[in-house]
């Protein structure tokens, strides 16, 4: 329901020209046509694997729940209150819905599939704007499971011009991270081939169609240049920032305030520990070498507290991590170049954890082109180690350091996480997810109350994340913590305590 409304709420807000920046029906200058991503859906993927990686290919429904996931689409992006109606532009995404067509009994990339395009998307909901695929499922897979490459899941065996012509028959309209002409020539002359000129003829000029639909409606083909003086003042725009910095502040969840320890005064001195940050590489593959150092800018921390290095000398410590990390999250090409199926365990705890709870046999498994040797994707027994276990050594040993006095946790978080290592030694803690140092000083010292609620459920141990369905909501046990509150959707403290508003009514769990 939250999701169905935010998707409505965004897509209406970037769509909806008004006044004498109208040009029809809602759309005109101030329009911007919003793509709403992934269709049908992109919480399924089994294990909770990334399907960029050939690894985490599949999205899977063992609690039968699939049409749900589409409800977003069909009851937000695609049913909006404002005039425009609906999103001018859908992006499938990478995933093989695995068994879900169920039509054409085909188990391949949702791009690449004219069940999720044309039977479900256009047929079932009627869209007809843009379908764009997802960036390089028309190109070539990369040579393990776990390299960064093309993405033609289920039809890895199919050259490019034929994973073209299989993205065009399954009803997509433009080709995401392509400008080669020449596949897309070529995939034409092979629907000349099957079906004649006049069908590829129209078949092509359904998509011009679309694509320049969305161009005429924003006013951009009459005039597609934009006047820099206009530029200049919204780019930027103080009032914009102002609004930005606002969604930060209100972004912030407070989950624990024993005794009352925040808001902090500006009287107090307050310890912030180091911490050590392990040599890594991103996402994109790029190394960082390891280092220790201060997380956050403590000249900006100085300017609402007094600060120390003794923590004899402070009146409470102020602990900054991140959730637990990986950096193979689900996947080791190593172990898979050793003769293992190369998967280990997603942990969202800080110590070396066991997949101890997991399935006995994967529910989909099989790659035709790299992998074919692996039936089954299960990590039953493997072991998983987060890269920054070192933040929950620091929290420990600044409890210690502390002797009594309070301790406050700042996390900025990825991804769920397992709080039971260290809840119960801390007094406070918050949780953002990339806010600027400067929103989260405003909440710690008191100028800005937190409001936030958890937009999803926080585990209570790592057997409930194992055992819960991919694609069922609200099937884990979540952390109590030493206060008696549950981190469940919605929970979240003010300063008063916890918070029951209009949100929590309309949001609240059947």
């Amino acid at each position: 329901e939250l999701t169905t409304d935010m998707a409505r709420a965004y897509v209406d807000g970037f769509q909806t020209s008004t006044g004498k920046a109208e040009i029809k029906d809602g759309w005109g200058f101030e329009s911007v046509n919003a793509m709403s991503k992934h269709f049908p859906g992109g919480g399924a993927g089994e294990g909770g694997r990334d399907a960029h990686f050939a690894y985490g290919k599949y999205a899977v429904y063992p609690g039968k729940n699939f049409k749900m996931h589409q409800k977003p689409f069909t009851e937000g992006a695609f049913k909006l209150h404002g005039k425009t109606k609906s999103a001018s532009a859908v992006m499938p995404y990478y995933t093989i819905s695995y068994n879900q067509d169920t039509k054409n009994h085909e188990n391949v990339g949702n791009g690449f599939s004219k069940y999720i395009v044309t039977d479900l998307l256009r047929n079932k909901y009627g869209f007809d704007g843009v379908v764009c695929t997802d960036w390089l499922i028309i190109a070539k897979e990369p040579s393990t499971p776990g390299g960064f490459a093309g993405k033609p899941w289920g039809v890895e065996d199919l050259d490019l011009p034929q994973l073209h012509y299989k993205a065009l028959e399954a009803g997509v309209d433009q080709f995401g991270g392509n400008n080669m002409v020449a596949p897309v020539v070529e995939a034409y002359k092979i629907g000349v081939k099957e079906h004649g000129e006049a069908y590829m003829r129209e078949r092509f000029e359904k998509s011009a169609v679309r694509l320049l639909r969305n161009i005429f409606r924003l006013g951009l083909f009459e005039n597609p240049y934009l006047n820099p003086e206009e530029s200049a003042k919204i780019v930027g725009n103080p009032e914009f920032m102002k609004a930005g910095y606002d969604a930060q502040l209100k972004s912030i969840i407070m989950l624990k305030n024993k005794g009352q320890v925040l808001p902090i005064d500006k009287k107090k001195t307050v310890y912030i520990p180091k911490v050590y940050n392990e040599p890594q590489r991103n996402w994109w593959g790029v190394y960082t070498e390891g280092n220790i150092a201060y997380p956050v800018n403590i000249e900006n921390v100085k300017k609402y507290f007094n600060v120390t290095d003794d923590p004899n000398k402070a009146d409470l410590a102020i602990v900054f991590v991140k959730s637990p990390t990986q950096n193979h999250p689900g996947y080791n090409d190593e172990l898979f170049k050793a003769g293992e199926n190369g998967y280990i365990p997603i942990s969202l705890q800080y110590n070396t954890y066991t997949a101890e709870y997991a399935r006995e046999h994967s529910i989909a498994a099989g790659d035709k082109v790299i992998a074919p040797q692996v039936t089954d994707r299960s990590y039953k027994g493997k072991m998983a180690n987060a890269s920054n276990i070192t933040d929950l050594y620091n929290i420990l040993e600044t409890k210690e350091k502390m002797k009594g006095k309070p301790v406050v946790v700042s996390i900025t978080a990825s991804r769920p996480m397992v709080f039971h290592e260290f809840e119960k030694q801390v007094d406070g803690i918050l949780l953002n997810f990339g806010t600027s140092e400067q929103a989260l000083l405003e909440i710690l010292s008191g100028k800005v109350e937190p409001s936030a609620l958890l937009p999803t459920q926080m585990p209570a141990n790592m057997k409930t994340v194992e055992q819960q369905f991919e694609d069922v909501p609200f099937d884990m046990e979540c952390h109590k913590d030493s206060e008696g509150n549950v981190y469940d959707f919605g929970f979240g403290l003010n300063w008063k305590g916890v918070i029951k508003d209009a949100r929590t009514a309309k949001y609240k769990r059947n």
